[in-house]
């Protein structure tokens, strides 16, 4: 009796292992790194912004970040750290760098000196300003003084506060107080600079965030002076002006910085004309180019709402840049976040196209003020909805597929499932698909293809496919040399086209990528190596969907005759490509440039 019960628990046992181990497997096949919600959570309480983070010389992470417990700008706002021993996967208790208050303390950005001390810069509602006009209980939190504390014991303790004196500027003197009361903030860290500091902020000439430019303070002895008190700052530019283009609207804010190989400072921030703006200073800061939207190696604006355009040198000397490849002129959209990989080229920084970094489920959630974090080797991004904010840790070879994007000529092979040259493709009838399992198409997938197109008369199908649960997909052309997409579930219906007028009427052959994404529910096209953003036709390049595209299954492509000219010359696909992934659009970029090469 006892040996059959000791048998039984070991089956018993070993299923439970087993089912265990494809639990696991199958978790770790399907969890999709890039959804926020699988990110460690730093700190939720009410209102959380801006967690920035230092890696201290023993290899803690130390976090500091802006939290209330009501909404954003309510009473009590203030400024804490935490500790992580374990690269962000489980923090300390907050600790208060300044406590809650009827003035508030806001936006705390880090700086870890070369003697192992960290110092926060901050905004601190010292003059004690709660009114305006008639106005009663406005919100303080951008009002005061420029502060900062240290701490030399991880986190632990913080010193008493200390004032910089910030000289007034013209956009201070026109203020609602006449330059008797400051309006500022800041974002991102401070960075080395020539031995010293120097960090980037934003002077406002209107309550609340109007008529906004960017400014500079240059500490050039704080990695020497430990007495806080003796610490030099310098206010930058030596002009009337700060950082700004007042063509790109009156909101020139949220400057952020680094410095080029070369000794060049950049600097990115967030306008309302549906850009970000980049500009340069080859003085160390003294003057600076009048800001401009970046651009795409292509040429191609980048676009971005008001939401932070956030900016960062990595240690192998290459630049990322968040932002949310949209150009709405206000605060919403900023869901999901994309990045752009930089180099330097003629003393320049040039963007690579953009790819999706996180997203949250909800397209109604907003997530930024994000900050990048290097160490062994690794990448991480922190990031805020405002309400937790948390850590993740980034593929590197998501970032090196990136940074690869300037010279990658190369077909994708991986999730590809089949592909068909241009005598297997017949004008009209079907191509077979190669039976994969069902939960293969679980992320989506990418169709890529070479379309030679000599009538752009919209609505003609090219190609459709059903699968046996009723689950469809058409792509057609659209309005003004637009490739359309229709995608249903039975029930529902959702389409969305390419940018139009890049598809035109001729012998020759355009490269035609269209990416179902079923983690953030995101269309994306992609033609001719451009990843579409719109350009000055639309606000969105990309579009979303509610279908559900869950394990849609290519069982049969059926392929349709387009109509061709009047010498008869016939639309016609000459190769096609289809993967079971959603591919990334460097990837995209990389087949294309590999046809151009094959010309």
């Amino acid at each position: 009796f006892f040996k059959i019960m000791k048998r039984i628990k070991r089956t018993f046992l070993l299923s439970i292992a087993i089912q265990i181990i494809l639990t696991t497997s199958l978790y770790a096949q399907f969890t999709d790194w890039r959804n926020a919600k699988f990110g460690n959570s730093i700190y939720t309480h009410g209102y959380c912004d801006q967690p920035y983070v230092v890696v201290l010389e023993n290899g803690k992470w130390l976090c500091v970040f802006t939290t209330n417990a009501g909404h954003e700008g309510s009473k009590g706002q203030h400024i804490v750290s935490s500790i992580s021993e374990d690269q962000g996967k489980s923090w300390s208790d907050t600790v208060r760098i300044e406590n809650p208050g009827r003035e508030s303390a806001s936006w705390a950005m880090p700086y870890l000196t070369d003697f192992g001390r960290v110092y926060v810069f901050y905004t601190y509602n010292g003059d004690k300003i709660h009114e305006l006009g008639e106005r009663k209980n406005i919100r303080e939190d951008m009002l005061g003084w420029y502060c900062y504390k240290y701490c030399d014991d991880e986190g632990k303790t913080w010193s008493e506060r200390y004032r910089i004196d910030v000289p007034n500027k013209p956009v201070d003197l026109n203020n609602d107080w006449n330059g008797d009361v400051q309006i500022f903030w800041g974002i991102g860290k401070p960075i080395d600079f020539e031995g010293g500091m120097m960090l980037a902020f934003t002077k406002i000439g209107q309550y609340m965030l109007d008529y906004s430019e960017g400014w500079l303070l240059h500490c050039e002895n704080i990695n020497k002076e430990k007495n806080p008190q003796k610490l030099k700052f310098e206010l930058l530019p030596e002009t009337d002006t700060g950082i700004k283009n007042p063509e790109l609207g009156v909101i020139n804010s949220e400057q952020n910085i680094f410095q080029l190989n070369g000794g060049t400072l950049y600097s990115m921030h967030r306008t309302i004309a549906g850009h970000p703006a980049e500009s340069y200073s080859t003085d160390g800061g003294k003057t600076w180019t009048t800001s401009q939207p970046p651009v795409y190696e292509n040429g191609i604006k980048l676009k971005n709402p008001r939401a932070c355009p956030r900016i960062w040198k990595t240690g192998n000397g290459k630049y990322l840049f968040w932002y949310h490849h949209h150009g709405g002129w206000n605060f919403n959209s900023r869901n999901p976040a994309w990045i752009s990989g930089g180099i330097e080229k003629d003393g320049k920084i040039i963007w690579s196209q953009p790819e999706i970094l996180l997203y949250e489920e909800n397209p109604a959630v907003r997530m930024s003020y994000p900050d990048l974090i290097e160490q062994d080797g690794k990448y991480w991004i922190t990031e805020t909805n405002k309400a937790d904010a948390r850590v993740h840790k980034i593929p590197n070879e998501f970032l090196n597929t990136l940074w690869s994007q300037f010279e990658i000529n190369k077909v994708t092979k991986n999730n590809l499932v089949a592909e068909w040259e241009d005598g297997e493709i017949p004008l009209q009838g079907q191509l077979e698909v190669p039976s994969i399992p069902d939960n293969y198409y679980a992320d989506g997938f990418t169709l890529d293809f070479r379309l030679v197109l000599v009538n752009l008369t919209p609505g003609q199908l090219i190609m459709s496919s059903t699968d046996k649960k009723g689950k469809s997909i058409e792509i057609k052309t659209g309005d003004f040399g637009a490739i359309e997409i229709t995608m249903s579930d039975g029930e529902h219906t959702d389409t969305w086209s390419s940018d139009p007028g890049l598809v035109k009427a001729t012998a020759v052959e355009h490269c035609v990528s269209v990416t179902v994404d079923n983690g953030p529910r995101i269309i994306q096209f992609v033609i001719n190596g451009t990843v579409n953003n719109g350009r000055d036709v639309r606000q969105f390049g990309w579009g979303r969907y509610t279908v559900n595209m869950k394990n849609f299954r290519f069982n049969m492509i059926e392929m349709h005759r387009m109509a061709g000219d009047e010498v008869y010359i016939d639309s016609k696909i000459t190769n096609m490509r289809l993967y079971n992934q959603p591919l990334m659009n460097t990837e995209i970029i990389g087949n294309h440039r590999n046809f151009l090469s094959s010309q």
